[in-house]
């Protein structure tokens, strides 16, 4: 029984293009997580390939992988995934210092970014100190901030209620039309009109693609 293999995706094959939006959906264990890790470069597909970017990033090496995550992934969790103890400006420099930005190139572009999501006034305040919807802003901006290829976005509005849910999405409504590819993983099917096609996984095969809402 130990031994039996768990193929989590199956025969999936995709493209996504620039300033494309995807919403994929399916119901737990579908495959939603691991096609999100998958295209995150936070996991290795066991066969096939991945291209990000015209690059083939499935064979890399452990340290060209986190690189090429970093450099071209950003990130929005449902958990927002702030750390606690640093500003409204720290987090969103968190993955500019990774980068090797200098001190003040991360610092002029967080602010930048903080005005962009509408948090100029709160550059100093700490996450507990924000509300959630703020709090979502904070990860969206700290995500966009190094000018990532694709943005992954794991149930960006489920722990907001309906009314900043709606603020968000049209926050993240703007990103493809600067270009960016964004993905969003939900099982709300209004959340999911928002994109361009919709993805149906279920038993790790895509059952059903249709188109959204845009």
């Amino acid at each position: 029984m130990g031994d039996s293999d768990v193929h989590a995706l199956r025969d999936v094959s995709l493209s996504f293009g620039e300033g494309e939006y995807i919403a994929i959906m399916g119901s737990s264990g579908s495959g939603k997580s691991t096609m999100l890790n998958l295209l995150g470069c936070l996991d290795r597909p066991s066969a096939g390939e991945y291209l990000l970017g015209g690059e083939d990033v499935s064979q890399l090496p452990d340290d060209r992988l986190s690189e090429m995550r970093c450099a071209k992934i950003g990130f929005i969790f449902q958990s927002y995934n702030l750390i606690a103890q640093l500003s409204v400006l720290d987090n969103i420099e968190i993955p500019l210092y990774y980068r090797g930005w200098s001190e003040k190139a991360s610092r002029d572009r967080a602010v930048a970014m903080a005005e962009k999501v509408g948090l100029s006034q709160r550059l100093r305040h700490r996450p507990t100190q924000l509300s959630g919807g703020q709090q979502q802003r904070v990860a969206i901006a700290r995500a966009l901030a190094g000018e990532p290829l694709i943005l992954l976005a794991d149930e960006p509005t489920g722990n907001l209620d309906s009314t900043i849910g709606r603020d968000i999405l049209a926050l993240l409504d703007g990103l493809p039309e600067s270009g960016k590819t964004l993905i969003v993983v939900t099982h709300d099917e209004s959340v999911a009109q928002h994109a361009h096609r919709i993805l149906h996984l279920a038993d790790g095969r895509i059952v059903q693609e249709r188109k959204g809402g845009r």
